[in-house]
């Protein structure tokens, strides 16, 4: 196993991180670890939860992506009275042809930001649950499938805001990541009002173009490519095993989860141009992976102990496989 020979323009995943970058960063002003994570969630065919105050623009860059992936995008607005249909969709009644004839919901879009999830109840919530594993919706039993490169960004609100409900663990643990969209740098910020001091504000952006679609082939194909060897599966296994018997967690990392963490670090090695994947790449993606999907005791939170911080002590501990094991 090798690096490759020229990473910029051997690698594909590199050119695809820095046309997606370059692209974005024309309406989406800093936040550098959001697109960089959003690259990990696009080559692994992965959603993404974002968390953060409302007005930092996650609406504006779910709207670019869709625009750059040349697909259609739809938005959901959550309230607490917000139905499952209104997700997927219903059947009518056509009097002139005498069939029941689908009207398709927003989850029929190619990107779909659903914003303030945990707004709407457990109910609504669990809509998305076949959609974002299978790709696939049931109404009145019959099966429709979605677009294929069909993507989620959803946003919540912090869990202390009024009127927001928990999101269920089996919700959670089908989002390939978790990225907390912080307040810009102050530089950013300024550019962000020189750029978007209008009516409208950032929903008045330029439209981007679509990126050439085999761009995202070729990298998807790449990070296929990037190899794991068996001590870095047996390292993933290992910090998965850590979490579930960690004296502060009550529900450990799933099998799922651990298959999250195995490829968005592929995708990290790839667009840090190697062709397989090392432990500081698990390292790397570990705080977006793995936090969301294992939930602490009572005691644990009640001393002011977060998910982050547990991941981080756990990986401390874990011993790193040696190079050429």
């Amino acid at each position: 196993m090798t690096d490759f020979p020229n990473p910029t323009a051997a690698n594909p995943m590199i050119v695809f991180l820095e046309t997606l970058e370059t692209s974005l960063s024309r309406t989406v002003i800093g936040q550098p670890r959001v697109l960089r994570a959003l690259t990990w969630a696009l080559l692994a065919e992965g959603h993404v939860l974002l968390e953060g105050a409302p007005g930092l623009g996650k609406t504006l860059l779910a709207k670019s992506l869709a625009q750059l992936l040349g697909g259609s995008f739809k938005r959901v607005q959550c309230t607490s009275d917000l139905l499952p249909s209104d997700l997927t969709g219903v059947k009518v009644y056509r009097q002139a042809t005498g069939a029941f004839e689908l009207l398709p919901g927003p989850l029929f879009a190619d990107v779909v930001l659903i914003d303030e999830l945990n707004r709407t109840g457990p109910k609504t919530q669990s809509a998305l649950l076949e959609a974002m594993e299978e790709r696939t919706i049931t109404i009145e039993r019959d099966r429709y499938a979605l677009k294929p490169d069909f993507f989620v960004i959803a946003a919540q609100n912090p869990h202390e805001f009024e009127g927001t409900y928990p999101l269920p663990e089996s919700q959670l643990d089908r989002f390939l990541l978790k990225l907390e969209m912080g307040y810009p740098e102050a530089n950013d910020e300024i550019r962000i009002l020189k750029t978007y001091d209008q009516a409208g504000g950032g929903h008045r952006a330029p439209p981007l173009a679509p990126l050439e679609r085999a761009i995202l082939d070729r990298a998807r194909a790449a990070m296929k490519a990037v190899e794991i060897s068996e001590p870095v599966y047996q390292y993933i296994i290992e910090i998965a095993n850590a979490l579930r018997t960690e004296a502060a967690v009550s529900l450990g990392l799933s099998t799922r989860g651990a298959i999250a963490l195995a490829r968005v670090a592929r995708a990290e090695a790839g667009i840090s141009g190697r062709s397989f994947v090392t432990p500081d790449d698990i390292k790397a993606v570990a705080n977006a992976v793995i936090p969301h999907r294992i939930v602490l005791k009572p005691e644990a939170s009640l001393d002011g102990i977060g998910a982050t911080r547990v991941v981080q002590e756990v990986l401390k501990r874990i011993a790193v496989p040696r190079p050429g094991a």
